[in-house]
């Protein structure tokens, strides 16, 4: 699908033009055929320039510009063109000189363009064209001259202005959209708390930072902090370059779809690399180099079995290979390169140290042979470096100045130098930052694919994971979690965080734009008689927010028979005076409760409306539906609990000691009429529950599921 992206820090009379254009296309075809993309950065970079837009369709070259692009958008959609195309170009041109911040430098072409309108009601011919939209747009993106327009100084471009305005309601939708996108950005970047001020070295001389996850699963909260820290010091701190490279270094744990969706993970959090590359792309340069260091005598085979190895490198012992000649080390890399069953046995190790107070010093594998299938160089290859060996290599020819990796690599920092050191590659900085921990999380992913692979979870995607997917699901915001995360900051204090705090920050986000609906929990719920009320159901338009008219109105249905949660029955008195919600107030006048005296459950209420009496003195304000006048909607609510009991998981626990035997917490309900509408991933409210992601909408003889949303509230 063609996309538009957009710089939305950049001049919005380069913006807004070709945002409309690409805008009226979508409008004008049944469904959206351009993409449009917000991006918070002052320029975009693609192909060595800095722009403030880019237009890409297909694999057609992208092309770039602010204005301009118009032209481009419309060449690939002609049906956005009017009769008079020469016309419209003439315009389009001419708007150039409206972009200028100086009134003096534009004043003269202002009178033109209002002598121009002056028996029109458009640019160019009797209908909105291109023309029409670029010089609006690069009058509202200019402040000079928009402040100028709204004095009304100028009659005839004034009323074409606000004509083509008041027309088009989906204009200033789209201008509110990319602002929107710009002040949270701001606003989320006002409340980080965290300092960004760390000193990198050498950032005078420009900064590439990487992202450089292994294919092995999909990426989790801890990841996400991560990338979003590389792309935050490449793209917002020192306007450099973010790479992604993807790890594929192993294939016995490496599948294309971990590739694929880490990559729609990273769009979907607005992190859009520079480059994408794959370790596999230097395999041959990897294993030159590994030649060559065994050739020096800076590397050698080994065949010692991993126990003992990992024995000798604790105890400081030297493998009895150690000092095995360069020509028996490299015959040894030969079998292991035909991935032969001799060279299965063989691994290449580093030769640094035997006894070093860094036990990561100690002679680490840097290459070790797997006859399986690659996912992307199939049966080329049967050896593979390892990470400690290919990162900083890669790093070094990938240009990267600064590699920011989690504080549990600080002790192979030293490791990192010394390749670069012995194979003369270019230096790279390192700054250690803290892993994200949470209270009752799993982040380790080999532990993660163990409760996929057993089923202890649906997926990858299960709400209860920590993954990006999997929280999303759960109703995770992306400016939610990116506001957080960005909190945290590249600090090297490790904290294991309650995840409390995190969905707090998410309900701010949330609140605002969460319709409000209406559920009565199923089981044992009360029907309730209303006396007072119209005999014939009737239906009334009410707002989906108090707060937010925005989000438009939904259908109240009334009736003289009502549904009551069976808790909030409970608690009724004899002649209490409540307040039914989206109603008015009512007089409890009957209670009625079964014969049995071990259930103490309400089985019917009589309730007489008092229309008259104040809301603000009732104790009780409760929900309810009517049962006549709307077909009531089934759903299941969902909530869960921690994958885990213990807070903080040591390495050395046995997770499945500590496995929460039930998470998942079903409730039937029954909801309004309005919930029959809704589609999968959208958020509400249900009016003192909680709020909601619906993970299935209404189908055909099956309920709509949706996932209870903590608010940091509770502790699930």
């Amino acid at each position: 699908m063609p996309k538009l992206n957009l710089a939305v820090k950049a001049s919005q009379s380069s913006l807004i033009p070709p945002l409309l254009v690409a805008a009226l296309v979508n409008e004008s075809t049944a469904k959206s055929t351009v993409t449009i993309s917000f991006e918070d950065v002052e320029t975009l970079k693609s192909d060595g320039q800095n722009v403030a837009a880019e237009f890409e369709v297909g694999d057609d070259p992208s092309t770039f510009g602010g204005a301009g692009l118009v032209k481009n958008i419309a060449e690939a959609y002609p049906f956005v063109r009017g009769k008079l195309e020469a016309n419209e170009d003439e315009w389009i041109s001419r708007a150039n000189d409206l972009t200028a911040l100086d009134f003096k430098a534009i004043e003269g072409s202002l009178l033109e363009l209002d002598s121009h309108l002056a028996l029109r009601s458009y640019i160019v011919g009797y209908a909105l064209t291109i023309a029409d939209l670029n010089v609006w747009g690069v009058l509202r993106g200019n402040r000079v001259a928009y402040a100028y327009l709204k004095k009304d100084q100028l009659v005839n471009l004034g009323r074409w202005f606000r004509f083509i305005e008041e027309t088009n309601s989906w204009i200033t939708t789209m201008i509110d959209q990319m602002n929107a996108r710009a002040r949270e950005k701001k606003t989320a970047k006002s409340k980080e708390g965290a300092s960004y001020d760390i000193a990198l070295q050498d950032t005078e001389k420009g900064v590439v930072t990487r992202f450089p996850p292994e294919p092995s699963g999909y990426l989790h909260i801890g990841h996400a902090k991560a990338a979003l820290l590389n792309d935050y010091f490449a793209h917002e701190k020192y306007k450099g370059t973010l790479l992604l490279r993807f790890d594929d270094t192993n294939p016995a744990k490496e599948k294309e779809e971990f590739q694929d969706a880490i990559a729609e993970d990273l769009e979907m959090m607005g992190i859009k690399p520079d480059k994408t590359s794959y370790t596999s792309d230097y395999f041959n340069e990897l294993y030159d180099y590994c030649v060559r260091m065994i050739k020096e005598g800076k590397a050698y085979a080994d065949d010692t079995d991993q126990l003992t190895m990992r024995k000798q490198r604790w105890d400081g012992v030297a493998s009895e290979r150690r000092d095995a000649s360069v020509k028996e080390n490299l015959s040894h890399f030969e079998e292991m390169k035909k991935g032969s069953d001799e060279g299965v046995r063989w691994c290449i190790r580093a030769k640094i140290s035997v006894d070093n107070p860094n036990k990561a010093m100690r002679d680490p594998v840097i290459y070790r042979c797997n006859p399986l299938t690659h996912h992307r160089t199939g049966d080329k290859w049967k050896v593979y470096p390892t990470y400690d060996f290919c990162c900083p290599v890669v790093d070094s020819i990938e240009g990267v100045t600064h590699a920011l990796r989690t504080i549990e690599y600080r002790d192979r920092n030293p490791q990192y130098d010394w390749m670069l050191e012995v194979l003369d590659l270019r230096k790279v900085h390192i700054w250690d930052f803290a892993r994200m921990n949470f209270i009752k999380t799993l982040l380790s992913k080999r532990k993660l694919t163990k409760f996929v692979e057993q089923g202890v979870v649906w997926g990858w995607d299960d709400p209860r994971f920590p993954t990006v997917r999997g929280i999303r699901r759960r109703g995770m915001t992306i400016g939610a979690l990116r506001e957080f995360i960005l909190k945290q900051g590249p600090s090297r204090n490790i904290v294991n965080l309650d995840w409390t705090i995190f969905w707090a920050t998410n309900k701010k986000y949330i609140d605002p734009i969460a319709p409000r609906h209406t559920a009565i929990t199923k089981e044992n719920a009360v029907t309730a008689s209303v006396r007072g009320a119209r005999a014939a159901a009737c239906t009334e338009d009410k707002p989906k927010h108090g707060k937010n008219a925005d989000l438009g109105t939904k259908k109240v249905a009334y009736s003289p028979k009502i549904l009551i949660d069976q808790e909030d029955a409970k608690t009724f008195r004899q002649d209490e005076e409540i307040t039914l919600m989206n109603w008015g107030n009512a007089i409890v006048r009957k209670i009625s409760g079964s014969l049995n005296p071990l259930n103490s459950n309400v089985t019917g209420l009589e309730l007489e409306l008092h229309l008259q009496g104040d809301v603000k003195k009732t104790e009780k304000k409760i929900t309810w539906l009517s049962t006549e006048g709307q077909e009531l909607v089934p759903v299941e609510m969902v909530d869960f609990d921690y994958l885990m009991t213990k807070d903080k998981i040591e390495e050395d626990d046995n997770v499945d000691d500590f496995l929460n035997p039930k998470t998942e917490f079903r409730t039937e309900g029954l909801a309004d009429c309005n919930v029959a509408g809704l589609k999968e991933g959208d958020i509400i409210q249900f009016e003192r529950k909680g709020y909601f992601r619906v993970d299935r909408p209404l189908a055909r003889g099956k309920p709509a599921v949706l996932f209870n949303i903590p608010t940091g509230k509770t502790n699930k």
